[in-house]
């Protein structure tokens, strides 16, 4: 399942004691059953097939090590390492994935998922699509991710799950937050409208609007697939990513509101980044946004 297995953290080192932890000290000294498992994606597949900038593959190393040198988040986090797609067979890996999520799940533990491009989240799904709780997709995105294609792409995950549901006659539960309109064909709002998709638009994106459309969906089910694609936000902040958006919700404020919320929940059963593209990220911008992301998921769960 695990292609590439874990290699230990580096970083800045302060002295002796809990109270100079940081993360890499906790990821280093985890159990094997720690309530946190962080699990690479490190796949181009999905985004090379959707015509999207590559080099997503790179995004679980850069996001590790942005993520080593924060202060401790508060709980054991243990990381499993890497499901590599090399061969560009993305189907395969997604099935990977979803064995490492599902074992993961099984053990009552949150996975946490590096990406990678966004197929990460189909891969991911594929982790909780035989349990019997029911679970919604809260998607914090500029895009709808519902592409019609003749195989898996960047741009399918979200419509491959509809499909999964509807075929097992359960119902689809799937929000977006921070799309762009201009990045979407009416094709894709048409998807959308077919299947009941509430959305809300990056211009009407801001605190107590994001807030309650996560609301929304918590209350709708029993566990949450919180998946980040980094496009959400703009590119003066998040310029690392394989399809950069227009606009994006300019305040990052909002995005981390968003996950205190579904974390904070108690009903966050995955949490995933994705589109993190090392190539584009000179500065490592986009990768220490993303760190904080995940360090406020894992610092707010319950």
């Amino acid at each position: 399942m695990i292609d590439q297995p874990p290699r230990d953290w580096t970083g800045r080192d302060d002295g002796p004691g809990a109270e100079h932890a940081r993360w890499h000290h906790v990821v280093n000294a985890a159990s094997a059953d720690a309530p946190v498992a962080i699990v690479g994606f490190a796949s181009d597949e999905g985004v090379r097939r959707n015509l999207g900038r590559q080099g997503a593959a790179g995004g679980p190393a850069a996001l590790r090590a942005m993520l080593a040198n924060l202060a401790e988040p508060g709980v054991q986090v243990a990381d499993l390492g890497d499901v590599v797609v090399a061969d560009r067979d993305l189907e395969a890996g997604q099935q990977r994935l979803g064995a490492v999520v599902g074992a993961v799940l099984g053990r009552g533990a949150v996975p946490v998922v590096l990406g990678g491009g966004h197929a990460v989240a189909y891969g991911s799904a594929l982790g909780w699509l035989p349990r019997t709780e029911s679970w919604g997709v809260l998607n914090l995105d500029a895009h709808l991710d519902l592409r019609k294609a003749e195989r898996a792409t960047s741009g399918t995950p979200f419509l491959q799950l509809a499909d999964d549901h509807a075929a097992a006659g359960r119902p689809f539960h799937y929000s977006v937050i921070g799309l762009s309109r201009p990045s979407n064909t009416r094709a894709l709002f048409e998807t959308a409208d077919r299947l009941g998709v509430p959305i809300l638009s990056d211009v009407d994106t801001e605190v107590s609007s994001a807030v309650a459309a996560a609301e929304a969906l918590i209350d709708r089910v029993d566990r949450v697939h919180l998946t980040l694609d980094l496009d959400v936000l703009p590119a003066s902040v998040a310029p690392g990513v394989s399809a950069p958006a227009a606009l994006g919700v300019v305040a990052p404020s909002v995005i981390l509101a968003v996950l205190r919320a579904v974390a904070a929940s108690g009903k966050l059963g995955l949490f995933e980044v994705a589109e993190l593209n090392p190539l584009f990220d000179p500065d490592a911008r986009t990768a220490r946004t993303a760190a904080r992301c995940v360090d406020e998921v894992v610092r707010h769960l319950p």
